[in-house]
């Protein structure tokens, strides 16, 4: 199934969605919609790090265990781990124990700790398209990369921010609702 997809309470959705309960609720209520703030976006930045190579649903499951291990992923507190709490998080079976993605997310942490407040909301946000594209009417018109995820991940990249690339980068774009790759018909396009 490619198109938009009837769920148990009769609402159109894109059909990825409809596989957990998990996924409805993500879908419904987060997925898409604009997210502002340099800590969530922290946190998006770093969920879409861990993601790669896994299943979304993995990371949403462990979601509460990851904003527990990394102190709700406030860049400040974060920026503070030393590496004690490396080991800690390597051992914490709450989270994806994989060694490149936490010392990535520790040391892009570092690195956000110097930037001004607002900037990495403004790096991020200053890569959505200047006009949306049409809507999709199936999954199988959704882009994995584009030209805007590309600029992005390497402007990420230049200011010393690492395990983000151009597809990451593009997940990151759908979750922070800087691109709505909702499908045309699904009722999570125009929300009620």
């Amino acid at each position: 199934m490619t198109g938009p997809v009837a769920g148990a309470d009769g609402r159109l959705r894109c059909p990825w969605a409809l596989s957990t309960q998990d996924y409805v609720d993500y879908h419904d209520t987060e997925w898409g919609r604009p997210v502002h703030g340099d800590d969530a976006l922290y946190e998006r930045l770093c969920l879409e790090a861990f993601q790669s190579g896994l299943s979304w649903l993995t990371i949403l499951r462990r979601r509460e265990g990851f904003r527990k291990a990394f102190a709700d992923f406030e860049i400040a507190a974060v920026a503070r781990f030393d590496e004690l709490d490396a080991q800690r998080l390597l051992a914490d079976e709450g989270i994806i124990r994989n060694r490149a993605k936490i010392e990535a997310t520790l040391a892009n942490a570092k690195v956000l700790a110097g930037w001004q407040p607002g900037e990495l909301d403004a790096l991020i946000w200053s890569h959505a398209p200047q006009e949306p594209g049409p809507a999709p009417l199936t999954v199988t018109e959704v882009p994995a990369v584009t030209p805007e995820s590309t600029a992005l991940a390497k402007a990420l990249k230049k200011a010393g921010i690492r395990f983000v690339g151009p597809t990451t980068a593009y997940a990151l774009m759908q979750a922070c609702g800087l691109v709505d790759d909702h499908l045309a018909a699904c009722a999570s396009r125009d929300p009620e």
